[in-house]
């Protein structure tokens, strides 16, 4: 799918599907926090380990996004 494509459906379930738009709010929250930690000079081995965990959590919900867009691409 191009990328055009892509915000088109992901404007759309935004807008139409409020798991979808808790999804993306939580991909935007989780990617705010990994920006706070990237900006700290001498992270603790706590927050190492939570920006780990906050990595993975938002690749978890990227795929979970693209599903939704798939499913909504293949039913449209």
């Amino acid at each position: 799918m191009e990328n055009t494509r892509l915000e088109e459906v992901k404007d759309i379930l935004i807008k139409e599907n409020p798991t979808f738009k808790e999804l993306v709010n939580q991909h935007q929250s989780y990617e705010k926090r990994l920006t706070e930690l990237a900006d700290l000079s001498y992270p603790s081995e706590e927050e190492l380990q939570e920006e780990t965990a906050l990595k993975r959590k938002k690749l978890v919900i990227k795929d979970e996004m693209y599903n939704m867009m798939n499913e909504y691409c293949n039913s449209h």
